[in-house]
């Protein structure tokens, strides 16, 4: 006997908050919801954080035009910890970020309800799955959190010469060595 193969594989999402869309029959759907510790955990593995100390988002829920369509707007509020990329030190950061997202049945995605390269049309335009009657806004909230998140976090007042000089022994204001002279120091520490 063939197995049954699912559409949409069951992963466990870190932060699930599913909202059924039939609870917008009687029109828009306001929710607040947050990030308990175990999922700030998860998500911080996830995202490659140091820290995710707060989650927290007010989310909206409305059909267009009372069709199939349901636009989600969303205010998300966390705070970070990274890497700082030049010192390697904690960075706390706070991110307020508005988002807005699509769904649609699955089905009616796309041109004409077809998915692919031949409609020509970008697919960041395209409204995502409504999966079994309901939307996730907790993964929503946690992949535009992942958008939001500083890709190069820096600790305030910290300069990459700064760093090198500390760690290479030199002096911040003198002439640098040359690329060369760098090379020979340390090919001198290898052996």
């Amino acid at each position: 006997m063939a197995a049954k193969m699912d559409k949409h594989p069951q992963t466990v999402a870190e932060f699930s908050r599913l909202v059924p869309v039939d609870r917008l029959e009687q029109g828009e759907l306001t929710e607040a919801i947050g990030a308990h510790e175990d999922e700030r955990r998860a998500l911080a593995a996830r995202f490659g954080l140091v820290a995710l100390d707060g989650l927290e988002a007010e989310v909206t829920l409305r059909r267009i035009e009372s069709g199939p369509i349901v636009r989600v707007d969303g205010r998300l509020s966390a705070d970070v910890v990274q890497t700082c990329v030049v010192s390697l030190e904690p960075v706390a950061n706070h991110i307020e970020e508005d988002f807005a997202l699509l769904y649609a049945p699955e089905g009616r995605i796309g041109p004409r309800g077809r998915r692919g390269e031949e409609s020509g049309e970008d697919m960041a335009a395209w409204p995502e799955p409504i999966v079994e009657g309901a939307i996730d806004i907790g993964e929503a909230v946690a992949q535009q959190l992942s958008l939001a998140l500083d890709p190069y976090p820096r600790r305030p007042g910290i300069r990459l010469e700064d760093v090198i000089g500390e760690r290479e022994g030199v002096i911040v204001g003198e002439p640098s060595p040359s690329p060369f002279a760098v090379l020979a120091r340390l090919a001198k520490r290898g052996t």
